[in-house]
């Protein structure tokens, strides 16, 4: 439900904000959650049992639009570490927005910030400010991250036409069940839609909770049994990712399965991926000779700086730790 649109920096830092406590341009993310979730408990008490073919329709949707975000917004749009068929851009944008996920723009915007200031108080998602911050609350009071800094390249008509129709795709995403019957309503809309909410949120919140780190340090960790939740779609490495952001690939061996990697492989037979970034055998580069730090609008601070290899900084411009936080 976020917006592109970019927002200065607040007066009063916004995680010591009552957790109501809304900016103006999202305003409708909170009444949105919490229609969402009471709507997903009437249809968990009234239909604990839908019946195979709500599951399994339910099941696709959740599947597409995870596939969706993890291999359009994260891997191609927010990190560049492959290239899309424009057409199947567009296609898998619809089932990230169907799925909850957000507008490009402001997916990409907010990841890149993300890596940007890492486990910092300028961090959009950070779990220094507490885990329901990281988890929820910072979807509704953090602002809009700075598409002009974070993605120029993205600012075009192509990605910026989802904003616009945003609010219709969740409308037919909530009530489009409702057409196969009351149970569809509510499986196929709402829980779903919480479902996958959480599933995406897990990632900021639960896979930045490496145990023993101070502030700036990098808290990110693989988890392992978001591999479920996520069917086992990739984004739970999330230490691999923030070892190697610019690379295509999240699950480092057979005992990490991505199936968003396969997926990309798949994609990269038949034509519509290309210039897909791998790590060499043995090596700290990929495998198109470009270094996985070159992901546009990244910037650090020294104290992030220094968890990050060497390899993957040399390139990224460091910041000073006051700077921009918007």
């Amino acid at each position: 439900m976020k917006s592109a649109r970019a927002l200065e920096g607040p007066i009063d830092p916004p995680w010591e904000w009552p957790w109501w406590r809304a900016r103006n341009e999202d305003s409708l993310v909170l009444p949105w959650f919490i229609l969402i979730h009471l709507t997903a408990l009437a249809g968990l008490i009234l239909f604990p049992l839908p019946g195979w073919r709500v599951l399994l329709g339910s099941f696709c949707l959740v599947w597409l639009g995870g596939m969706a975000t993890t291999v359009c917004y994260h891997r191609a749009l927010a990190h560049r570490a492959l290239r899309l068929n424009p057409w199947l851009i567009s296609i898998l944008t619809f089932f990230a927005v169907f799925n909850g996920s957000g507008t490009p723009l402001s997916w990409a915007a907010g990841h890149r910030r993300h890596h940007a200031f890492a486990d910092t108080e300028n961090d959009i998602s950070s779990p220094v400010n507490g885990f329901w911050w990281a988890h929820l609350r910072w979807l509704w009071q953090s602002g809009e991250p700075s598409v002009e800094r974070f993605c120029p390249e993205l600012d075009r008509p192509m990605y910026r036409f989802w904003w616009y129709v945003q609010g219709p795709i969740l409308a037919v995403s909530y009530f489009g069940g409702l057409y196969f019957g009351a149970a569809a309503f509510f499986w196929v809309g709402s829980i779903r839609l919480v479902f996958a909410l959480h599933a995406q949120c897990f990632v900021n919140s639960v896979c930045h909770t490496e145990p023993g780190v101070s502030p700036g340090e990098d808290s990110s960790r693989n988890v392992t049994w978001l591999a479920l939740m996520q069917f086992c779609q990739g984004e739970n490495w999330h230490r691999n990712h923030h070892a190697r952001p610019g690379i295509a690939r999240l699950g480092w061996s057979w005992r990490q399965p991505d199936v968003g990697y396969l997926a990309i492989c798949l994609l990269e037979k038949i034509g519509l991926a290309t210039d897909v970034r791998r790590l060499r055998q043995g090596s700290a580069q990929d495998s198109s000779q470009q270094d996985s730090s070159q992901d546009v609008g990244l910037k650090v601070t020294p104290d992030v700086a220094r968890n990050i290899p060497e390899d993957i900084l040399r390139d990224i411009p460091r910041v000073s730790p006051s700077a921009e936080s918007a």
